[in-house]
């Protein structure tokens, strides 16, 4: 595997150029490029916390990893758009491609071309420099510099232009990541330093809008293609370029381009750019971005005499605070649900792409410590959607209901939230939506009649007639029934919060669903039919993606998906004895998968644990609840030292809207929560000697560990604001408003 070598010495250069506003830099020590290769799918593109905007080099067009438009193997770069998602595993996005050039512009027969355009650029990674906030690469076709910066609505381009008398820039409007249906483009030139255009796609989201304003800082001359070709499949192939052209260039001359974007209206996109960035100042936005990214990434201090350990620690920090993204304009207008332009409230923001199946298992968890008001703008952009929509999001993506995964863990956050005493919403509302997600009913949702069925599906009536859901009707019946167990426990504890004690009693009962899948004979969770007979034949090895009974996984892992009730789960599989006897064979299970389409999420696999996709994150820490925590202290351990890295390969799967580098933060923290909903906190393996977590207000988490070493991976002792922890486990209220943990380490499993 190929280590970042000089791209890392770069960032390390570029950082220490600018002088921190007080206290330690920690940007320094993050790497964007980690996950970029491998499977990662992140992007190194310049951005801020949770903004907008997200403009970033854009390398391949099509292939499970070009789902953000860049991989780390690549050696063209086709130009740099200014929306991308980080770590998903499915594509979107990759509007607006903006492209210097000097010489001819081609732009023929680009279609026939699998990954990049006729006018994409060579360049080297020993010329590529990535930090928080800024971006830079060398286009060695056209001999320009390219840099980039940014604030939460917009982006700065420089680019640096050798002697040319044939100097120009590429604004390609039907370029899109995976080759998305255009359904509308739209450009508008004004006057000779400014163009502003709309684009609307389909594609994962139904009805992607997107409306940008671009300032240029020299006069141009604009050709405008809007034109239809053929391709080589013979298929009509609808063009929208803008040529510009530029006076005579000097050497080392620079262009300035400023670009603001809004899913309103390219008024909204003018009002963005020049309310964010009103001059010609690339210094000062990229001095402005470094602070933000400074000022966040300093909730959390860790000490270490690993290079690389600060490096993973601080770049999971970075990616954990990429998305979900503002979607609220500086004037408060927002596009909504309903896909009608709304006027909100600035201090209330509106955000997007929430990736709900991942992030409610640790990267919301994090944030009911770090930052709760956060966290509850999240769940109240949820209710607006669900106020707009008819009904909450599982995957929303630029105000469309994508139905993409399954379960509706909305549910979770709020739940989250309510247990810990944080909320800052209307729990009636969360009630009464987290019951409208629990039935099979598609009225009065605002989506298309297909993304209807998806996000209604018949299992929600199985499970509420049936008690469970059936294979021969229903795809990933056993995923969806564990995930509607969990997530109807969680609508339990809104009903309580809400006062109904009735409805708290129902869904607690129907928590209890999980039992349905239990197999006492094989001890795995299994799909039974219409009938109730278990489906054979039985293969606890088989993934046939999205297309079997369980989801991005086998039985191996999805049989412990039961975080709401641990105890429950053990008493099934017999007692503790039998419980721990069985999770010890899922981690010394042969790795092999089979089946007709084995899922290629099912990744960085310890047997048949795999911790590179997220219906496992809870599992190492199942071990306490059976009273053998070494082995919990022991795998953390093992993840922690393997499937994190600081390399392009660093993610031993999709990085997913932050999910993978959460589970990271707080796991190296030493502790974890397996159930969200439950204010409880597993307690694992810390992978520093100190850390000191930032609470909003004057709190501070300490957290000292003794004896510490890589190889002293077990816990002694632990105590807790001095008090000596009989039980690997500790509440959110002993946390909430600051903390002491003393850690004492040893080489030797503490086994009483």
């Amino acid at each position: 595997m190929k280590r970042i070598i000089l791209p890392i010495i770069a960032c390390l250069a570029l950082s220490a150029c600018h002088t921190p506003t007080g206290g330690t830099d920690y940007t320094r020590y993050v790497n964007p490029f980690i996950g970029t290769g491998g499977h990662g799918h992140t992007f190194p593109g310049a951005v801020v916390p949770h903004g907008m905007i997200q403009p970033s080099p854009d390398t391949r067009i099509d292939g499970w990893d070009a789902c953000s438009g860049y991989h780390y193997s690549d050696s063209l770069i086709n130009g740099f758009t200014q929306s991308h998602l980080s770590g998903t595993g499915c594509a979107d996005y990759g509007d607006f491609l903006l492209m210097p050039t000097v010489g001819n512009q081609v732009i023929d027969n680009q279609i026939d071309t699998l990954q990049n355009r006729p006018f994409a650029s060579g360049f080297s990674h020993e010329d590529e420099i990535a930090v928080p906030g800024y971006y830079s690469a060398f286009l060695k076709r056209y001999g320009i510099k390219a840099e980039i910066t940014s604030t939460e609505r917009a982006a700065i381009y420089r680019f640096t232009y050798p002697k040319s008398d044939n100097a120009g820039l590429i604004l390609d409007m039907d370029y899109s990541i995976q080759n998305q249906t255009n359904l509308d483009m739209k450009i508008e030139v004004l006057g000779d330093s400014a163009i502003r255009a709309y684009k609307m796609t389909k594609y994962w989201a139904f009805d992607q809008q997107l409306s940008m304003y671009a300032k240029f800082s020299k006069p141009f001359a604009c050709n405008v293609i809007t034109d239809t070709i053929i391709d080589s499949k013979g298929e009509k192939y609808e063009r929208c370029k803008a040529l510009l052209k530029f006076p005579e260039m000097s050497d080392g001359e620079q262009l300035f381009v400023k670009v603001g974007i809004s899913a309103v209206d390219w008024n909204g996109a003018e009002k963005n750019l020049l309310s964010e960035i009103p001059d010609w100042d690339f210094e000062k936005v990229k001095d402005k971005a470094h602070d933000k990214w400074n000022k966040y990434l300093s909730t959390i201090d860790i000490t270490s005499d690993d290079a690389d350990d600060k490096t993973i620690f601080y770049t999971a920090m970075y990616h954990a605070a990429i998305s979900p993204n503002l979607f609220m304009d500086v004037d408060g207008r927002y596009l909504g649900m309903d896909r009608k332009v709304h006027q909100g409230d600035v201090s209330k923001p509106v955000y997007t792409v929430f990736s709900l199946w991942d992030t409610h298992r640790a990267l919301h968890p994090l944030l009911t410590i770090i930052d709760p008001k956060l966290n509850n703008d999240f769940i109240n952009s949820l209710l607006l959607k669900y106020d707009e929509g008819g009904l909450l999001p599982m995957w929303e993506l630029a105000g469309n209901y994508t139905a993409t995964m399954t379960g509706y863990h909305a549910v979770s956050l709020m739940a989250d939230a309510v247990t810990k005493g944080i909320e800052d919403f209307d729990i009636t509302k969360a009630y009464n939506s987290g019951c409208r997600s629990a039935i099979c009913d598609t009225t009065g949702i605002v989506t298309p009649e297909l993304v209807k069925l998806a996000l209604m599906p018949k299992s929600k009536e199985y499970k509420n007639t049936l008690g469970y859901i059936p294979w021969d009707k229903e795809h990933e019946s056993v995923a969806k029934g564990l995930e509607y167990a969990y997530n109807d426990w969680c609508i339990s504890l809104l009903a309580n919060a809400a006062g109904d004690s009735v409805g708290a009693k129902e869904y607690q009962n129907k928590g209890l669903a999980y039992k349905q899948y239990f197999d006492p004979v094989t001890r795995f969770m299994r799909g039974k039919d219409e009938n109730g007979k278990w489906h054979e034949p039985f293969n606890p090895r088989s993934s046939n993606h999205r297309e079997d009974d369980y989801c991005e996984g086998t039985a191996w892992q999805w049989t412990w998906f039961v975080p709401h009730d641990v105890d429950g789960l053990i008493n099934l599989m017999g007692g503790r004895k039998q419980f721990t006897e069985k999770l010890d064979s899922l981690f010394t299970a042969d790795s092999a998968l089979e089946g007709e389409l084995v899922s290629a999420d099912i990744s960085g696999l310890i047997g048949q644990y795999a911790h590179g996709n997220e219906p496992s994150h809870h599992i190492l820490h199942l071990y306490n609840y059976a009273g053998e925590p070494w082995k919990t202290q022991e795998l953390v351990d093992k993840v922690l030292k393997e499937q994190y890295r600081n390399d392009i390969d660093g993610l031993s799967g999709n990085e997913d809207c932050g999910q993978m580098s959460a589970w990271y933060i707080l796991n190296s923290l030493g502790f974890y929560q397996v159930c969200p909903g439950k204010p409880i906190y597993s307690i694992g393996r810390p992978w520093f000697p100190h850390a000191t977590v930032n609470l909003p207000g004057s709190g501070k988490i300490e957290i000292d560990v003794k004896n510490f070493s890589k190889k002293n991976k077990y816990i002694k002792s632990v105590k807790l604001n001095g008090k000596e922890l009989d039980k690997p486990f500790f509440n959110h209220s002993d946390i909430k408003d600051g903390a002491v943990f003393e850690y004492e380490m040893t080489a030797m499993p503490k086994k009483n």
